[in-house]
């Protein structure tokens, strides 16, 4: 479980010559024609540019591709920690600044990283650092999930306490308590986790977690995998991203059953392997499409989508006038002229309404017919999009952790400020339909998420753009 001293030295001088560290990224990428299907600029970094442009009343028609999910892909970096064996992502989502913020971090550990298009490598063999700084982990609070991986392979860690956006405490005491209950030794020290295990690692031992956490799921479903004996997770997260994470685990040697209920049980194995591993659609990519089509009118086919991923926002997509239906690989998403109609939502752990479709549901309902209720269970502040959104017109009241939406005729357009991640695209969702032009500020929040979602609204007939 511990990386020994001599082989290190093998591997150090093996990097040393220059060799690949990814042997088989050529191949692989000559072999997927999705690959080559693909625009020539998919690894750019996102622009430097801070604002969004929308001019409304655009009808959408027309196809827009669906990203590999970020809240998988950044999980999966971290499972690549695991191995001293590459690890190969097809469908990464490589234009988001959030994969840009974890490949800087891993980089820093030591990983050798390889992303081109849609195509992302990782090998861990030469991590020479278990040390996570604040200046990296405090850009975004999925860095925590470095914390399970370093400790199971190399029996200490580092972490900075995570930052990200402000939209909750989301506290790390449930990762620290579990860690603790396999037999990790932690300290909170100036701002950091500082793990250790004993001198036999990780022990496996039955885990009851408090509450539904999906971080906490995934960074002990991670550690277990090298732990010593059995792991059960008892009322785990059920998420799609959380199954695929195990899916690719087990492709890499590990011992799991149990994903996408709310039981995990993981064998300990002495190591794990490399693998190639497809990372699952964008579930909130797709959903936020859904409704930007919804909202607008006009007929939308989202390649490589799930409409299984997306069940609890479904029935209630129909009952507001939506219609959605599942084509092969693609979504199909159609509404006819005619006002959306209210309806209420509840946000929940999966498989309930994802709290990540609620800024962007809050803006459809913004112009229903009649009235709807949105309440927010996951996250205590997530409703700091509700000004901006009444700057466009919108009536919206809070309550503690409902609003009530009343619908109004039109949306005018409107100089307004991104405060997170979904709040932004909510406000892009209104500006496609608000009269005249709306401003988008700070959109650094969006391209955390979003692969050049100008560029994908832009084919389908939207008026927005960059500046």
């Amino acid at each position: 479980m511990f990386v020994k001293q001599a082989t290190q030295t093998a591997r150090e001088n093996t990097w040393d010559k220059k060799v690949s560290p990814f042997p088989a990224f050529d191949q692989l990428k000559s072999s997927r024609s999705t690959y080559q299907q693909k625009s020539p600029d998919t690894n750019a970094q996102p622009s430097k540019l801070d604002k969004i442009i929308v001019r409304g009343g655009q009808e959408l028609n027309g196809v827009i591709p669906i990203s590999g999910a970020k809240n998988a892909a950044l999980k999966l970096m971290c499972a690549a920690l695991l191995t001293d064996e590459p690890v190969y992502f097809e469908n990464a989502p490589n234009m988001l600044r959030d994969i840009q913020s974890q490949t800087d971090l891993m980089t820093h550990l030591g990983c050798h990283i390889r992303r081109e298009r849609d195509l992302m490598a990782i090998n861990a063999g030469p991590v020479h650092s278990q040390t996570a700084p604040y200046d990296l982990v405090r850009k975004m609070r999925t860095s925590i999930l470095v914390l399970g991986p370093l400790l199971a392979r190399f029996g200490q860690a580092k972490v900075s306490l995570p930052g990200g956006c402000a939209i909750g405490t989301r506290p790390v005491d449930l990762h620290l308590k579990a860690l603790e209950e396999l037999g990790a030794q932690i300290k909170l020290e100036n701002g950091y986790i500082d793990a250790k295990t004993p001198q036999g690692g990780l022990q496996g031992a039955k885990i009851l977690f408090p509450k539904v956490s999906v971080g906490a799921t995934e960074n002990l479903l991670m550690a277990a995998t090298l732990a010593k004996g059995t792991t059960v997770l008892a009322n785990a997260a059920k998420e799609p991203e959380i199954v695929d994470l195990g899916e690719c685990l087990i492709k890499m040697g590990a011992k799991i059953t149990g994903l996408g209920t709310e039981t995990i049980t993981i064998e300990g194995v002495p190591e794990l392997k490399g693998t190639t591993h497809s990372i699952l659609p964008d579930r909130i990519e797709a959903g936020t499409y859904i409704i930007a089509a919804g909202m607008t009118g006009g007929t939308l086919k989202l390649q490589n989508a799930r409409i299984e991923h997306l069940s609890a926002a479904m029935g209630l997509l129909s009952q507001a006038g939506i219609e959605v239906e599942q084509s092969d690989q693609d979504i199909i998403v159609h509404r006819e002229i005619g006002r959306i109609l209210g309806v209420d939502i509840m946000t929940e752990p999966y498989p309930g309404f994802p709290t990540d479709l609620q800024a962007q549901f809050m803006a459809m309902l913004s112009l229903c017919q009649g009235a709807g209720m949105i309440t927010e269970t996951i996250f205590e502040n997530r409703f700091m999009h509700v000004p901006e959104l009444c700057r466009m017109g919108a009536d919206i009241t809070v309550q503690g952790n409902s609003a009530i939406v009343r619908g109004v005729e039109s949306l005018k357009g409107a100089e307004v400020m991104a405060t997170d991640l979904r709040a932004s695209v909510a406000l892009v969702l209104a500006g496609l339909v608000a009269e005249g032009e709306t401003t988008i500020n700070r959109i650094y929040h969006l391209e955390r998420g979003y692969e050049d979602i100008v560029g994908k609204l832009s084919a389908c007939g939207a008026d927005i753009r960059k500046a």
